[in-house]
């Protein structure tokens, strides 16, 4: 098995809402553990059923992770991380930008870059931070 990189998300009692837009904007299976599930791990009986560990596994190799943070462990919403999403199909990374920045904010729009490439980025509702790369033509 190979080595993978898995951006690993935290909230604070919304990272099923969230993993349900990222499994609208990318396809794939959703798993989702929840801290009632396991026994000993809802310290609190209203975190029950907030999301202990939840995997979203795409068709094209992509896995997003989230979960909620527990009471009693920091949490801080907004970072200075970005999740980055590039490649070479203008369709399927422009279909990936309309549905994550319809209902966030766009920080710089999808577009021709100095570089050559379409770059864009922007927040999803959830306050995540998204860049978008499209590989330019080879000339």
């Amino acid at each position: 098995m190979a080595t993978t990189l898995n951006p690993y998300l935290n909230f604070q009692g919304e990272a099923l809402q969230a993993l349900e837009l990222y499994e609208s904007v990318f396809g794939g299976d959703l798993t989702i553990s929840r801290y009632g599930d396991t026994p000993g791990m809802a310290q609190d009986p209203a975190e029950a059923d907030k999301v202990m560990h939840g995997q979203l596994s795409t068709p094209n190799g992509m896995t997003l992770m989230a979960a909620d943070a527990p009471a009693g462990m920091p949490y801080t919403p907004g970072s200075p991380h970005s999740i980055s999403l590039s490649g070479d199909d203008e369709t399927e990374i422009r279909g990936y930008w309309d549905k994550l920045s319809t209902s966030g904010q766009v920080t710089l729009p999808l577009e021709k870059a100095p570089w050559g490439d379409t770059f864009g980025m922007c927040t999803d509702q959830f306050g995540i931070s998204w860049m978008f790369n499209i590989a330019g033509q080879a000339g």
